[in-house]
């Protein structure tokens, strides 16, 4: 069953809240407080997909990116739209993690450099293309191991065969 809008505003305040006191209790005793934000997932007896949980989640996700409360977010859903050199467009949704120990975090925010060894961070795309010569990238899996430069991320893909 559906819940009222007043019922979803405050789960979401009451999600935020406990959200704010994992981190304050964290940075309390000096621990860094890192998290990932909610990914969308088909329904369950807990979680029903309709636009009033998905706008729960999106605006709970908007805390956790905002900045000022954790020290890092961790996983992310990256969707692009390219166009091959023949103009087939072609959908690129890529989601992965990427953590790291010590201060390498923060010296990844400040765009400073880092050494691979020092971080992980992974990807897995999923290609969307129509019928044509491109449509072997939606025939396979592939994995990303990325590589953050100042100001950037390079990821290079690797197709499972």
């Amino acid at each position: 069953d559906a819940q009222p809008p007043d019922e979803h505003r405050a789960l979401v305040a009451q999600a935020i809240e406990a959200l704010r006191q994992i981190v304050l209790r964290a940075h309390t005793r000096g621990i860094v407080a890192i998290s990932g934000t909610i990914m969308p997932f088909g329904a369950s007896k807990l979680y029903h997909p309709d636009a009033a949980t998905e706008a729960d989640r999106q605006a709970i996700n908007a805390w956790i990116r905002a900045p000022g409360h954790f020290d890092a977010v961790i996983d992310f859903d990256a969707r692009y739209f390219l166009e091959a050199d023949d103009g087939t467009p072609i959908y690129l949704q890529s989601r992965g993690y990427r953590w790291a120990e010590g201060d390498a975090m923060e010296r990844m925010a400040s765009n400073e450099p880092v050494e691979p060894e020092e971080y992980y961070m992974r990807v897995s795309p999923k290609f969307d293309v129509p019928e044509g010569p491109h449509d072997w990238l939606a025939k396979h899996i592939f994995v990303g191991v990325a590589e953050k430069i100042p100001r950037a991320n390079r990821i290079h893909y690797f197709v499972v065969l």
